[in-house]
């Protein structure tokens, strides 16, 4: 059986064929032993229930207490103004109102009742400012030690499983937030239940990086590791300008930055100024890449003033971003900048945009490697049909489509069309959907991934970037050698809640070196598909199929994630996650 609640098993990392994928993708439940269940008054399991724990910071602003979080939404009196807060958002309307004059003294008072949160997730009713004084006074002070770990996080959902006391499993649970996780933990810690940690887990560190576990062992280290390596930010000081000049320009520099949000003088510019991406570079320089793949260059600063952090960027052609900017908020991934007569800029950090000499890089870029074709998507109708063939981006303009059997010659250019936008222009005969002038879209542009749309998302291409590294890819080489030269039979092939299986009785499939994929109907070939083993832009392992214009087995056209194998190298289990939240399960087994 299956319940809601939040959870996850440790099971050995599977070394003998390939990795599993990502952690939401079924494993195989097999008894654990004592070092995977967990204990109750273990080391991991205090690791997890304060790293569980409700982070009480982030409404500072509103309460003056690390240790407790005000339920949202809420209304208070802000200098004698009444507004509603419903979001974490409307913080920053509090800071606003607090910066206005820098020579008055700030006041907030709730209309209560309220309601506050515990670091146990405990709800509390306060009715008055003295009961909110009391628990306020219960909390650590400002940037004291607390037990709660903001540094990292669990990376949602994960699972338990359950067992008795024979260690036989009778149920998994499923944990979809902190609060759940923190009251699961609490169940072991008074060892109402035996449970362990289903693994591979993905970890959120406070920058944005994922780090992925595979055993308890492992986890701890990364919890103990992290724990103390970011600012917790559990003080008082709303403009957050407490970080040092140091850490703002070091931030600023790790990776590129695309506009989320711009408005100036109170005018909305997001449209003109949106996927914009900025690089803050060594010796005070700062390049921007716009829309249309034009570069503009300029200089940037930083100081630290009584009003809080302040960054000065200066373009000659672009007065807009030309401004002494306050940094008023500092979040993992996001930067917001603000100035009072209202101007205000949200940055996102894209590590993988690419910025300076866009067209003389991608040029290279592409050619460095093959591409395959994920998506395809014409006059609003998604195109199977071209699905993993494979392009090759040649000198010269050359471009050949190949799907491991036929090749189809076409050419391929970058160029400036009559509006300066830079578009990817193919042409191969007969490919009538691909052959367009696709746009460049620097928000699209990735290490690994490449996204076009024309009119819209009624026309899109996405490709994605296919290296030959199947002799260094361990798990790459490993699940390609088990299905390669190998005849199987569906087993299994569940789609959301229907069990589509007896389609495929009647045939089997023949995966054939050249990526090509033989139908067998009773040992006779009945038609030719495509197969490949690779990793996905999320570095997750798949197994794409394309069976296009044969029945049945054009259902089974996908990239399907890898779940898990049998050691002997005789089962493989796939899944796909559907458009609609559901997802399709399939299960091949080698012909007797």
């Amino acid at each position: 059986m299956k319940t809601k609640f939040k959870t996850v098993l440790l099971l050995p990392f599977f070394a003998l064929l390939i990795v599993t994928s990502c952690q939401e993708e079924a494993a195989e439940i097999t008894p654990p032993d004592d070092a995977q269940t967990l204990v109750a008054e273990s080391t991991l399991t205090a690791l997890v229930g304060a790293t569980s724990k409700k982070d009480g910071s982030k409404d500072n602003i509103l309460d003056n207490a690390s240790c407790l979080s005000v339920e949202l939404p809420v209304t208070v009196k802000i200098n004698g103004l009444e507004i509603i807060i419903d979001s974490e958002e409307d913080f920053e309307t509090i800071e606003r109102i607090y910066d206005e004059f820098e020579d008055d003294v700030d006041r907030l008072d709730f209309i209560f009742p309220i309601t506050i949160v515990t670091p146990e997730h405990n709800e509390i009713v306060i009715h008055n400012a003295g009961s909110l004084g009391e628990l306020v006074e219960e909390c650590k002070g400002e940037n004291e030690q607390d037990e709660d770990i903001e540094c990292i996080d669990f990376s949602y959902p994960i699972s338990f499983s359950i067992f008795d006391a024979n260690l036989d499993n009778i149920d998994t649970v499923t944990i979809e937030n902190d609060k759940a996780l923190h009251l699961f933990i609490k169940s072991v810690k008074n060892e109402e239940v035996i449970a362990s940690l289903n693994f591979p887990v993905t970890m959120l560190l406070a920058d944005g990086t994922q780090v992925k576990v595979n055993n308890n062992e492992e986890l701890q280290s990364a919890i103990e590791e992290a724990k103390d390596t970011c600012d917790e930010d559990d003080d008082n000081d709303h403009n957050d300008d407490d970080f040092t000049k140091e850490r703002l320009d070091n931030y600023l520099k790790e990776c590129p930055w695309v506009v989320f949000e711009f408005k100036r003088d109170n005018q909305d510019n997001t449209e003109e100024y949106g996927q914009y991406a900025l690089n803050f570079k060594e010796d005070a320089v700062v390049t921007m890449r716009a829309r249309n793949g034009d570069v503009l260059t300029g200089t940037w600063s930083t100081r630290v003033s009584n009003r809080g952090a302040l960054l000065k960027m200066t373009f000659e052609s672009l007065a807009d971003f030309t401004l002494e900017w306050l940094v008023y908020d500092l979040e993992p991934g996001k930067i917001k900048l603000y100035e009072t007569g209202g101007n205000r800029i949200i940055l996102k950090r894209n590590c993988d945009v690419i910025i300076d000499d866009l067209k003389e890089r991608l040029e290279n870029y592409l050619q460095e490697c093959d591409w395959i074709i994920h998506t395809n998507k014409s006059q609003g109708e998604y195109v199977y049909r071209l699905f993993n063939y494979r392009l090759e981006f040649l000198p010269d303009g050359l471009l050949v489509l190949n799907n491991g059997k036929d090749e189809f010659e076409g050419t391929w250019e970058l160029k400036y069309n009559e509006n300066q936008e830079l578009v990817m222009s193919i042409v191969i005969t007969g490919e009538d959907t691909l052959n367009f002038e696709w746009p460049v879209k620097v928000q699209g542009v990735t290490e690994k991934r490449l996204e076009f749309y024309l009119e819209g998302a009624n026309y899109k291409l996405i490709l994605q970037r296919l290296c030959d590294n199947g002799d260094t890819d361990a798990d790459i080489s490993g699940l390609r050698n088990v299905l390669k030269e190998n005849v199987w039979v569906v087993t299994s092939y569940i789609d959301g809640e229907e069990d589509k299986t007896n389609f495929f009785e009647a045939y089997s499939i023949d995966l054939q070196l050249n990526n090509q994929a033989s139908i067998l109907e009773g040992g006779e070939d009945f038609g030719v598909g495509l197969w490949r083993v690779l990793r996905d832009s999320n570095y997750n392992l798949n197994v794409y199929l394309n069976f296009t214009g044969y029945s049945p087995f054009e259902i089974l056209t996908n990239d399907w994630k890898f779940v898990s194998a049998s050691t002997m190298g005789d089962r493989v289990e796939l899944k796909h996650f559907n458009d609609d939240e559901t997802y399709s399960r399939l299960v091949l087994e080698l012909e007797q």
